[in-house]
């Protein structure tokens, strides 16, 4: 997960790539609109493949968390 940061002051603290201006969702966003991992490498040369799987995993793992709610 290096390859996922955050920066306060960099896209509202949002995680980013490698400390880049793209963030998580954004690779994710594209992906989900049916672009395939090979355009998005195309349309930003400063990714790599190992950035793309770096995006999914961190969205696995959040999603994988456990949330507790409190019921009222």
């Amino acid at each position: 997960m290096d390859r996922i940061t955050l920066e306060p002051g960099k896209r509202g603290g949002r995680p980013c790539i490698r400390g880049l201006r793209i963030s998580v969702y954004d690779v994710l966003a594209m992906l989900s609109s049916g672009m395939s991992q090979q355009e998005i490498l195309e349309d930003f040369p400063e990714l790599t493949q190992e950035d793309v799987l770096a995006v999914l995993s961190y969205a696995a793992d959040r999603e994988h968390q456990v949330f507790s709610f409190k019921v009222q």
